[in-house]
This record gives structure tokens, C-alpha cells and sequence, in this order.
């Protein structure tokens, strides 16, 4: 049935802003997870979780929602550490302790991961699977060796 306005009973009514970011997060971290083959269902139970709690802080600082993903990749990362280790392991340095990627900025718009000891960004936020990034840097291919992001480096 048509409302007076021309609008059908089934469209789907325009996503609130701070809902869509949240999907958006969402996707982008399951997305990375999923790029390094650790997406099982106690992590996706993780990312919802992390999601549930921004909402609220989101809620209480609309303007804060360009900021959701970056919180989301970092609360997801605190939660992955303490209970599977660090994520994700960087794929830039061959040499020393593995250690986890950073999200830069910590509180800004477009999140990137990064390699903090080497200072190189290696993908967007939502982008380990490597491609995604485009000619934009090395993140589209962190290795230097066309293959997927977070390979081995030869």
C-alpha cells in the first residue's frame, strides 16, 4: 500500500547516521578478521559486542560517529588480545617479536592499521584483504610482492 507521499509500505525507511556507522564498523572489522582467517563465532560475538557498547557512547556523542570504526578496530583488538593474542600481526616486519598493528589516528575519521616500528600504514581500517586500498600506498600491498595483505614477506 502507498502512503499519501508516494512512499510504498515496504521501503526501507533512509538509515539513521549513526546506525549506519555502526554497520558500517561492523563490516569493516568483520571484514579485516575475516581477511586473516580469525572470523569464527566467538569473535564475530566480539565485534557485536564492541558494537553494543559504542552505540551507546555514539548516542551520547553524535558528532563522534566518523570516529566509530577506529573504536570499534580497537576495542575488538583489546578484547581479541585477551583472550586469543594480538591481532593483527603485522605483515611488514620480518625480524623480532611478532607484534599487533596500531589503529592511527586513535580517535579520528578514517582509521588506518599501521605498523607502529616500522611507521608505515599498511591498509585502511576494513581493508587487510589487501586491494581495497587502491595506489593510494603500500597497504594495498604491504609485502612489495603482489600478493594478499598479510602474507609472508619473501
Amino acid at each position: 500500500m502507498d502512503h499519501p507521499d508516494g512512499d510504498a509500505d515496504d521501503a526501507e525507511p533512509a538509515a539513521d547516521p549513526l546506525e549506519r556507522a555502526l554497520h558500517t564498523a561492523r563490516a569493516l572489522i568483520l571484514g579485516d578478521l575475516a581477511a586473516r582467517d580469525v572470523a569464527d563465532p566467538d569473535v564475530v560475538s566480539l565485534v557485536e559486542d564492541a558494537v553494543t557498547h559504542r552505540r551507546w557512547w555514539v548516542e551520547q556523542w553524535p558528532e563522534g560517529a566518523d570516529y566509530v570504526t577506529g573504536l570499534v578496530a580497537q576495542d575488538v583488538q583489546d578484547a581479541l588480545l585477551e583472550r586469543h593474542g594480538r591481532w593483527p600481526l603485522c605483515p611488514v616486519c620480518d625480524t623480532g617479536d611478532p607484534h599487533a598493528l596500531g589503529v592511527e589516528p586513535e580517535l579520528g575519521a578514517d582509521p588506518h592499521w599501521v605498523c607502529e616500528a616500522a611507521g608505515v600504514v599498511v591498509a585502511r581500517v576494513g581493508a587487510l584483504g589487501g586491494g581495497a586500498y587502491g595506489t593510494d600506498g603500500p597497504a594495498g600491498d604491504p609485502n612489495g610482492t603482489g600478493g594478499p595483505a598479510g602474507a609472508d614477506p619473501a
